[in-house]
């Protein structure tokens, strides 16, 4: 069992950056993935960005290059930087966790970019 909790969410105008962070409740190390989702408002939700144990990223198209996630094993900490905002990447952002057959979720945090 782990714990997320997201912070780092806000208000940004478009191109502005905003860094959120995850933090688990328990070390990360023997996780197999964590990730960012997102949700906007009458859109399903989508994965952004994951990292493997291994360190093995993956970003959905919309956002390579912009997003860039990170693992800090030694913190239990998993963050994404949000760089060139665009006001497409408003969402509610979710912290993810699967290790083996079980997986978790955080409460999500907002992100508004405005135009």
């Amino acid at each position: 069992q782990v714990q997320l909790v997201e912070s780092g969410g806000g208000l940004v105008q478009a191109g502005g950056s905003l860094r959120l962070s995850c933090a688990a409740s328990r070390s990360i190390f023997s996780v197999y993935a964590m990730g960012w989702y997102r949700q906007a408002p009458g859109k399903q939700r989508e994965l952004v960005a994951s990292i493997t144990s291994g360190g093995r990223t993956n970003y959905v198209d919309s956002v390579k290059v912009r997003f860039t996630i990170s693992r800090d094993i030694t913190k239990n900490t998993v963050d994404l930087q949000m760089n060139s905002l665009k006001p497409e990447d408003t969402a509610v952002y979710y912290c993810n966790a699967r290790d083996g057959p079980y997986t978790y979720w955080g409460q999500g945090t907002q992100v508004t970019v405005s135009s």
